[in-house]
């Protein structure tokens, strides 16, 4: 008998957060590529696409008045709003993953965690990750080209208080490593995935195990 086939799980909500240009995006998107039951949350928003960004991949890019739409729809697990934009997670896709066994990655900040923690708990696993400093945190903002300077002083005075939510996830890690983040978050993922209330078939296995003769 091959055990591991025989223990069914369910699956979870695997929530990364971190101020802007701490590395939750990178850390993503290497996860991603180093683990194949993670599938990614593709959320909806209203801000404009930038460069090197794909619909569908990326984020569903829809206008206020369609993203409100799907409000009143209740299309959405949580929403927010973000610098003026909307950001939602889709329902039925989740759902449907974590009933699969698959664990659903999520790109979302502090309010969306909170938000998706309030409605499904048991579920969640999430992750805070940190700048080893903020000098570095405006540094990497400064490196990436994508925003002026105005943007990036805005992004600057929003971390001290998305940081301050650090106390509400399962998880913190400091990324001053990008390596050694990913081989971290691995660790959690598997360690996860042991967790006997997760493990549904668990006690059938069990039951069948003390039977044998």
């Amino acid at each position: 008998m091959n055990i591991k086939s025989s223990i069914d799980r369910r699956g979870f909500m695997f929530v990364l957060s971190s101020p802007s240009g701490a590395g939750k995006t990178t850390l993503s998107q290497l996860l991603m590529q180093n683990d194949g039951n993670l599938v990614m949350s593709v959320s909806y928003t209203t801000r404009k696409m930038r460069k090197k960004e794909t619909e569908g991949k990326d984020y569903h890019f829809i206008s206020n008045e369609e993203f409100e739409k799907k409000i009143d729809e209740k299309f959405f697990y949580e929403y927010a709003e973000v610098f003026g934009n909307y950001y939602g997670t889709p329902r039925k896709a989740v759902e449907e993953a974590i009933d699969d066994g698959k664990d659903v990655l999520f790109d979302i900040d502090w309010q969306g965690t909170r938000r998706l923690t309030s409605k499904a708990r048991d579920d969640i696993v999430s992750v805070f990750i940190l700048p080893p400093t903020m000098n570095e945190l405006e540094r990497r903002l400064i490196s990436r080209g994508q925003d002026d300077p105005k943007v990036i002083a805005r992004r600057m005075n929003r971390a001290s208080n998305e940081i301050s939510h650090w106390n509400e996830y399962d998880y913190v890690i400091v990324n001053e490593d990008i390596d050694a983040s990913l081989q971290s978050i691995l660790y959690i993922l598997k360690a996860e995935r042991l967790k006997r209330t997760r493990r549904h078939s668990l006690p059938d296995f069990v039951n069948n195990l003390i039977g044998e003769k």
